[in-house]
């Protein structure tokens, strides 16, 4: 059994990056400059900006479901990088923040749980996949309670 985490599509985003201040902020989001090289996740190259970039901080529905489960929340965003893919290994994303794995059938409902502290992101998720009623996983910023990424079931 294996996963893939991929980064979000940066197609979605890109019209924002062409947006002024006030449009930004009618959509309740908003231009940010990241102020350290931690702290500031991409949720589309799945890594922290470097200190000085440039980023879009918006509302994203990660969850976009018809059960209670919907969820939205802030993430960032970069101009001009590829949406990420790791299979079968964890993103720069995921290192050194304990994770809330969010697992998920296909009907949109949780099944299961899982917190994972750093470094051990790569088993819950294979411990949670184990399940064959899980499709799919939602991973979460403990702390913060931001969406990070989704990890699916490797059809491949």
């Amino acid at each position: 059994m294996t996963y893939v985490i991929q980064g979000l599509c940066p197609d979605r985003f890109a019209p924002l990056f062409a947006m002024g201040d006030a449009e930004l902020a009618a959509i309740n989001a908003r231009r940010v400059t990241a102020t350290a090289d931690r702290g500031f996740p991409c949720r589309i190259s799945l890594e922290d900006a470097k200190a000085g970039e440039a980023l879009i901080l918006l509302h994203h529905t990660s969850h976009d479901v018809a059960t209670p489960y919907r969820s939205a929340y802030a993430i960032y965003v970069r101009q001009g990088v590829d949406a990420a893919q790791y299979r079968d290994a964890t993103p720069p994303l995921f290192e050194g923040r304990p994770l809330a794995l969010r697992a998920f059938g296909a009907d949109g409902m949780l099944h299961a749980a899982r917190l994972a502290q750093a470094g051990e992101a790569d088993a819950a998720i294979r411990d949670l996949f184990a399940d064959a009623a899980i499709s799919y996983i939602d991973a979460h910023n403990a702390a913060h309670g931001c969406f990070a990424a989704r990890i699916e079931r490797d059809a491949a």
